[in-house]
């Protein structure tokens, strides 16, 4: 029947649906973990390079040289802070901290006020890139929680329509074959069942339970045929004779 196929349609229609939201879902967040693991990986070991290095030449005099040992943890932030470019404006404050590190270890106060400027471009740069990297995961997720709202509403509609369709096509030719039934049970045999716009499949059943209907009420409303003067005489012969015994 067109009618089953119909709600068959509509109930995949909806798993598809369902199922498609759950998918989307778990790519959005699967696309926005690795976004924030990027941040972290890819900028947070410059930060953390900034830092030493900056925390390194705090210990140190201001006009004092540097150590053999505290020039080793110096060369050892930098080289992963130049090894670790992932901006287009790092390389510049790189290149400044590496002319001025002679300078620097020597004691120089210039070259320490330029490094530490460097050192803090460097940090800002990084910075920047994360906020700008924070906002683009944001905006991923903002995109991915309206499109999983969009696939939630497209799935409601879908259903609402549905349940419309399998109202009028399904829920409704039921309860009006049940008042039928109970209209007859109730001795209103003139009750049919009707309808309008119905479904074709819905027609058919309406035409053949009205058919069956009318054929009982046409045999309900036959008389019974007179009997006849052979039918009487027909029973009067088969019905046996008592005889009374004789004494």
């Amino acid at each position: 029947m067109r009618l089953a196929h119909a709600v068959r349609v509509g109930a995949w229609i909806l798993v598809g649906l369902n199922l498609l939201m759950a998918v989307g879902a778990i790519a959005i967040f699967s696309h926005m973990a690795p976004a924030i693991a990027m941040i972290i990986e890819r900028n947070e070991r410059s930060l953390q390079a900034c830092e030493d290095m900056l925390a390194l030449m705090a210990k140190v005099d201001r006009s004092g040289p540097f150590s053999p040992q505290q020039r080793e943890v110096f060369k050892s932030a930098f080289e992963r802070a130049r090894t670790n470019i992932t901006e287009a404006l790092e390389p510049a404050p790189l290149q400044r901290i590496e002319t001025h590190r002679a300078a620097l270890f020597n004691g120089d106060p210039e070259a320490r006020r330029i490094t530490v400027e460097a050192i803090v471009l460097l940090g800002s740069i990084n910075r920047e890139a994360m906020t700008v990297a924070d906002r683009h995961a944001q905006h991923l997720g903002r995109s991915g929680a309206w499109g999983v709202a969009f696939m939630a509403m497209s799935a409601f509609l879908a259903g609402i329509i549905f349940i419309r369709s399998l109202t009028r096509r399904v829920v409704q030719p039921l309860e009006e074959i049940h008042a039928v039934i109970v209209a007859h049970r109730n001795g209103e045999t003139m009750r049919r069942c009707t309808g309008a716009d119905l479904p074709q499949d819905v027609v058919a059943v309406y035409t053949g339970i009205n058919e069956m209907l009318d054929q009982w009420q046409a045999r309900e409303q036959t008389p019974a045929a007179p009997a006849t003067f052979s039918d009487l005489a027909s029973v009067h012969r088969r019905t046996p004779v008592c005889r009374a015994d004789s004494d």
